[in-house]
């Protein structure tokens, strides 16, 4: 692993609700050192494009050094097997 990990986020944030598994996604890569590039889907529309396109059911979707990692759920899997 990199010296300075990177982490790219894709989450939901809308006007009316912030999806909080994107909020734990993001702690989660900081406190595991890694700079997060935080990609926000703001819009229904947008989510719903962005989901199609990546063939997924929910957000957020985390790239780590351009790997795709997965959901939240796979995030913390993910952390779990590099210590």
């Amino acid at each position: 692993m990199a010296d300075n990990p990177r982490a790219t986020l894709y989450r939901m944030v809308l006007a009316d609700h912030t999806c909080p598994f994107g909020v734990r996604a993001r702690q989660l890569l900081e406190q595991n050192g890694f700079a997060v590039e935080d990609r926000i889907l703001s819009s229904r529309d947008e989510v719903e494009a962005f989901k199609v396109e990546h063939g997924i059911d929910t957000t957020p979707l985390i790239f780590i050094d351009d790997a795709r990692i997965g959901g939240s759920d796979d995030l913390e899997r993910y952390l779990s097997g590099r210590g």
